[in-house]
This record gives C-alpha cells, sequence and structure tokens, in this order.
C-alpha cells in the first residue's frame, strides 16, 4: 500500500530532478554561448596570425635597389642657344578675330 510519506518522497524527488534538468540546461546554453564567443576569438586570432605573416613576409624581403645618386654638378644644364629660341610657329604670334571683326586685345580694353 502506498503511504503518504511515499508520496511526499516521490513528489520531492520529482522536484529535485527537475531542478537538477534545469540546472543542466542552463549550463548546457551557457557553454553553447562561451564556445561561439571561443569560436569568434578563434577566428579572429586565425585572421591576426595570417596579417602577422603577411607582414613577416614582406619584411623579411630584400629592400629595393636604392635610386642612384644624382651627380649634382650636371644638375641644371644651360641649353644651347638654338634650343633656347621659340620655334617659329610659337614666336609669331596672329591676331586672333572674333565673330565681329575686333581682335581679342581690343576688346579686352574697350570693355575692361
Amino acid at each position: 500500500m502506498v503511504t503518504v510519506t511515499s508520496i511526499s518522497a516521490l513528489q520531492s524527488a520529482v522536484v529535485r530532478a527537475e531542478r537538477q534538468v534545469q540546472q543542466g540546461e542552463t549550463r548546457v546554453n551557457q557553454d553553447a554561448a562561451r564556445l561561439d564567443q571561443s569560436e569568434n576569438q578563434l577566428s579572429k586570432d586565425r585572421e591576426s596570425l595570417a596579417q602577422s605573416q603577411r607582414d613577416s613576409t614582406t619584411a623579411a624581403r630584400p629592400a629595393p635597389e636604392p635610386a642612384p645618386a644624382v651627380n649634382l654638378a650636371r644638375a641644371i644644364e644651360n641649353p644651347s642657344r638654338a634650343e633656347q629660341i621659340l620655334p617659329a610657329a610659337l614666336a609669331a604670334s596672329r591676331p586672333q578675330v572674333n565673330a565681329l571683326g575686333h581682335t581679342i586685345g581690343k576688346f579686352i580694353n574697350v570693355t575692361a
């Protein structure tokens, strides 16, 4: 026969078991959150490691050849006299005429 004491003991055992299940679920959820954080950190650490390795590879490359030294004695060259004269097309400036037949220079002088 079932007694009141045995029913109370069973109810207590069920309550304890439910609490343990809830605590276990809470721990599982916390562990899952920590696992997600760890995976994210691992991903960041891998990217940081890859960047460090790229930087290290770049730093390990030999330095490029230095530019040749400039000879300052020849830095300023005087061109020959023939090279200093403007070409004929540039030397002889022709007046430009607008649609009314006025040269631009006269038009500027009149309006200014």
